[in-house]
């Protein structure tokens, strides 16, 4: 019996960059396993369309799809239009089965991401010292989302012996800008950001604009193609598929 497809599914961007490395980030999924099915797809703003990829998938012969959602937060996108997608290509397909997975979420091993992604952003401004860090993600209306990102950075300060603070791009104070201000109005002056976003894009370009203004010396990019990223994705799946299978 064939293991079921794999959908790697993404809200979608008309920026480039990030339909790049989305695509790059299902590539290493593909390398680590090969032997899957393994399909990229988007919600909207970008191709291929989720719809469109399901589609193939029957066509190809599946009747089992694990769709694991690229997201970092249980925000509306999660919540709302991932049902509603899978909801359509089931009514249009009788006895297809799709399982949704928990979103990515925000896993500790991305704080191993997040160092890597920052290392590099240092060696690049040829930075030494650092007195204090910024977390920036993209925010939301949920609170509990807010406070997700505010437990990783805890977890990330401690882990660096520095303080930090979570800031967010929009729907949440505080932006990187007045976190940044916040940390030099204690007389800190070696603030770095890191970027809590999965791909680039406008909210990624801002939140280090308003972060390098205040006077930031360096800001990460975001966490991207990489293997822990994909890792996750995998085990995400792992779940997905034990659970289509009959008891």
């Amino acid at each position: 019996m064939a293991a079921p497809a794999l959908v790697a599914l993404a809200h979608g961007s008309r920026d480039s960059r990030s339909t790049k490395t989305i695509t790059a980030l299902v590539a290493e999924v593909k390398a680590m396993r090969p032997d899957l099915r393994v399909e990229k797809a988007f919600l909207d703003l970008a191709k291929p369309h989720f719809q469109t990829v399901v589609d193939r998938l029957v066509k190809a012969g599946h009747d089992e799809i694990v769709v694991v959602p690229l997201l970092l937060s249980e925000a509306y996108h999660g919540a709302v239009d991932v049902p509603a997608a899978v909801a359509e290509a089931t009514g249009r397909h009788p006895g297809l089965q799709i399982r949704v997975t928990s979103i990515l979420g925000l896993e500790a091993c991305f704080l191993e991401v997040l160092d890597e992604r920052l290392r590099e952003a240092l060696r690049s401004s040829r930075v030494r010292e650092l007195d204090a860090l910024v977390l920036a993600a993209a925010g939301s209306t949920d609170p509990l989302a807010n406070q997700a990102v505010a437990r990783l950075a805890r977890l990330w300060g401690t882990h660096h012996k520095l303080p930090v603070s979570a800031a967010y791009a929009a729907s949440a104070p505080p932006a990187t800008g007045e976190a940044v201000r916040a940390f030099r109005a204690e007389g800190r002056r070696h603030i770095a950001v890191a970027s809590l976003f999965l791909a680039p894009g406008a909210l990624v370009d801002r939140a280090a604009e308003l972060a390098l203004e205040a006077g930031a010396v360096a800001v990460s990019e975001p966490l991207g193609a990489h293997p822990e990223v994909a890792r996750t994705i995998l085990a995400r799946y792992a779940v997905g598929a034990v659970e289509l299978v009959p008891v």
